[in-house]
């Protein structure tokens, strides 16, 4: 009986470093099958890119012409002498844009978290909100939010 439990755990640890070593030839396999695959999608887009760049070159060659070399607007011919300069005040508008897309940023982790924080996550929250709100107000009153 003793020899034979001494058998059977002698067949159990080649068994476990049988699998061992299977898997570890797996796991080297899958790793290199993953670069293979993401080498591979690499030489493909970029060849595919500089096939069509070539083709372009080669199929459409470019042939400059007055009528190309126009300004356009609209569908209609230039016959009015230049307009007078429009300002569009974009910056203000793009500036105001990314400070509340920031406010939105801040907005969510806090609204997932907010039964940890507790009044005092409620009230510095509120505090922020009123603060924006401030120089919401500050901008419109001193006209940038008007286009013209």
């Amino acid at each position: 009986m003793l020899r034979y439990g001494v058998v059977e755990r002698g067949r159990r640890r080649r068994r476990r470093a049988a699998n061992l070593v299977r898997s570890e030839e797996t796991r080297v396999q899958t790793f290199g099958g993953e670069w293979l695959v993401i080498g591979l999608m690499t030489i493909a887009a970029f060849g595919m890119g500089m096939t069509l760049l070539t083709l372009n070159l080669v199929i459409g060659p470019a042939k400059p012409s007055a009528a190309k070399a126009a300004p356009y607007e609209s569908g209609l011919p230039d016959i009015a002498p230049v307009k007078p300069r429009y300002t569009p005040r974009f910056y203000v508008v793009a500036m105001l844009f990314v400070i509340f897309d920031i406010e939105a940023i801040f907005i969510f982790p806090w609204a997932v978290i907010f039964d940890d924080l507790g009044l005092y996550g409620f009230v510095t929250m509120l505090s922020f909100l009123a603060l924006l709100f401030i120089g919401l107000v500050y901008a419109w009153k001193k006209g940038a939010l008007e286009w013209v």
